[in-house]
């Protein structure tokens, strides 16, 4: 007999293989008319799938941010089928998903124009009003290379190739006669994809390399039902354009990137203050867990990345440079240099959990194609750890990792965090048994912490499975930050080992984590995350001083004193410039408070203040200003003094 149980305590029975449908059917119409997808026993599954042991099971509907991401993906397959029938000689390339938006990538000879993209949007709502079932088949690699080639698909075979390991089984998904491969899982019915917009067609490269093929990439938004839809479009479509952070950058000061070092940040003082600021509040944590801070060098020789198996499965990533007939490559990751770093001492059994950490200075060989300000760079900062244990430590470390990036996503305001294990992938170093073993540990730990998580098979790095946290902004976008991978093999290739409590020789398990992942992309989330008025605690300049006339200059003078000395980040301005000039500038540089002095204030020993919000307090003692800035700072408050 099958038994079911349901997350909310419900327990089903069946002497045969079910369905999650089939139970939501046989349970309640509506719940089998809203749920588009299962998770059982942790792992998200087509609503189709048949279970076949005694397992967990939780339903997902379109609500859900899980399943709102399903329909998305499902979007990109009806945008796939509304194509071929429209331009019927169009070679499909690449459907997916980026934070909030669904996109194909296509090669067509044809330019697609605006015109065309009403017209592409007005039939796949037309395809999607038929409310068809889509039909899910599981086929072996070969039949899957068979179907793309009498298509005419190449690039679907050349995923299949490159990508693909041809012993797996490939879920294909058909639309009527469209067919597309995906990991999944889609939607049921094709219905559940009626809330969307298309929005704008741009270019990309195969592969995101731009020595292959420049394509034609169609995006679009799907929202869960018709309600958000008609309540969000707008807002969708024109305010992620106002919080795009490379524009943000310009206006505040930042950063810029120019075409002499593509991918590469020139940070400006507002945008190098606001890494350092990271910088402490990392370090804070690094404290409290008792990590020990480290630097190891920005170039290693060549041979120490190929012992550790990174040239092999890396090397098209890794920048190289060379000296007197050594070659070196310029780091992409920090782990090779902590193990070195261990392996400097002896290290018993006492010493361990060793911790280290590094704001590491990484450079990664991205295509030119798929660089983007500050989200996708070539150069970038990772606040990295690698902590050295025992087998009997793991699960105490992995605890202490967990509660980190939840106590500093926080700090940040995001509430809402999804989580992705990533499994073995096909190119990787180590024994079955030993991802085996690493994959169990981690699911483990984010079951032990009550972490609902999803499985990402076949993504993890070559060396270890690994942990995703995934931020959603207030658009519901998402931002993979942080990860926590697991390792048992780089120890073995570099030969480090500590003396254990038998006097023994032995390898310690390597943790690797980083929270905020690499700082400039964090700060380009987050920059768009606030549209640019970051909270005090964060902003470059938390304070302005501005006089009315020259009269003041002394009174100005006196109080920027009094905030320095209370290592308050402050600016004045005596320019002869009108007051409501500079309102406005510093109101559009989202200076948190703008501090007016004029005879008035000098005669009653306060401040007039404006903040970047609007709000005006008048009349305001100097001395208290300062003890509740200093509040607001010193606890990471979002809210202005006075709200």
């Amino acid at each position: 007999m099958l038994v079911i149980i349901s997350n909310n305590g419900n327990k089903y029975q069946y002497n045969h293989p079910v369905s999650p449908l089939q139970i939501a059917k046989d349970t309640d119409s509506t719940l089998s008319k809203n749920c588009i997808a299962a998770r059982v026993n942790g792992k998200i599954i087509d609503i189709t799938d048949l279970i076949y042991h005694d397992s967990t099971l939780e339903f997902i509907n379109a609500e859900d941010n899980i399943g709102l991401n399903i329909i998305r993906h499902s979007c990109a397959h009806l945008l796939g089928y509304a194509i071929k029938q429209l331009w019927p000689v169009t070679k499909m390339a690449l459907g997916s998903v980026i934070n909030t938006e669904f996109y194909y990538d296509i090669d067509l000879d044809y330019r697609l124009t605006n015109n065309d993209l009403i017209t592409l949007e007005k039939h796949m709502i037309l395809l999607a009003n038929k409310n068809y079932n889509i039909i899910k088949k599981s086929v072996t690699w070969m039949q899957a290379k068979k179907i793309f080639l009498s298509l005419g698909e190449t690039y679907k075979v050349s995923l299949l190739n490159e990508h693909i390991n041809p012993t797996e089984h490939i879920k294909l998904y058909y639309h009527k006669k469209y067919i597309d491969m995906c990991r999944g899982p889609h939607v049921p019915n094709i219905s559940f994809c009626r809330n969307f917009k298309l929005y704008k067609i741009s270019t990309s490269y195969w592969r995101g390399n731009s020595k292959n093929k420049k394509l034609q990439r169609i995006y679009g938004f799907t929202w869960a039902n018709k309600q958000q839809f008609e309540m969000s479009k707008y807002n969708t479509l024109q305010n992620p354009k106002k919080h795009d952070h490379r524009n943000l950058a310009k206006q505040l000061h930042l950063y810029h990137i120019q075409k002499e070092a593509s991918g590469m940040i020139f940070w400006h003082e507002n945008g190098w203050i606001l890494l350092q600021e990271l910088k402490k509040i990392i370090r804070t944590q690094l404290k409290i867990y008792k990590y020990q801070e480290v630097k190891s060098p920005i170039m290693i020789d060549q041979a120490l990345w190929k012992k550790t198996g990174h040239w092999d499965n890396y090397h098209e990533h890794i920048f190289t440079t060379s000296s007197e007939n050594h070659e070196y490559c310029v780091k992409p990751m920090n782990c090779p240099g902590h193990i070195q770093i261990f392996n400097q001492d002896i290290r018993s059994y006492k010493d361990l959990p060793y911790r280290i950490a590094e704001f590491g200075n990484c450079h990664r060989n991205e295509p030119s194609g798929s660089l983007h300000g500050l989200l996708r760079t070539r150069e970038f900062t990772q606040d990295d750890g690698h902590i050295f244990c025992a087998k009997t430590q793991i699960f105490d470390e992995l605890n202490h990792c967990i509660k980190m990036m939840y106590d500093v996503y926080n700090i940040f305001g995001f509430k809402t965090i999804l989580v992705k294990l990533s499994t073995r992938p096909k190119k990787r170093i180590g024994t079955d048994s030993i991802w085996d073993t690493a994959e169990q540990y981690l699911s483990t730990a984010l079951q032990n912490n009550n972490i609902s998580f999803q499985y990402q098979p076949n993504d993890g790095a070559f060396y270890g499975p690994k942990i995703e946290f995934i931020l959603l902004d207030s658009f519901d976008r998402t931002w993979q930050c942080g990860t926590i991978q697991l390792d048992f093999s780089l120890p073995n290739l570099l030969n480090a080992r500590y003396i254990d409590h038998k006097n023994n020789r032995v390898a310690p398990v390597i943790i690797h984590r980083a929270i905020l992942g690499s700082m400039e992309r964090f700060i380009g989330l987050i920059t768009e995350e606030y549209a640019g008025f970051f909270p005090t605690w964060l902003a470059p300049i938390q304070v302005v001083l501005i006089n009315v006339t020259n009269q003041q200059s002394e009174y100005v003078s006196i109080i920027e004193k009094k905030l320095i000395n209370k290592k308050i980040r402050t600016k004045v301005d005596l320019r002869n410039e009108k007051i409501g000039f500079k309102i406005r500038y510093y109101t559009l540089q989202r200076v948190p408070y703008m501090l007016i002095c004029g005879n008035k204030e000098i005669n009653q020993n306060t401040v007039a203040i404006r903040t970047y919000r609007g709000k005006k307090l008048n009349n305001y003692n100097i001395d208290v200003f300062i003890k509740k800035l200093l509040y607001e700072i010193n606890n990471y408050s979002f809210h202005q003094m006075e709200e």
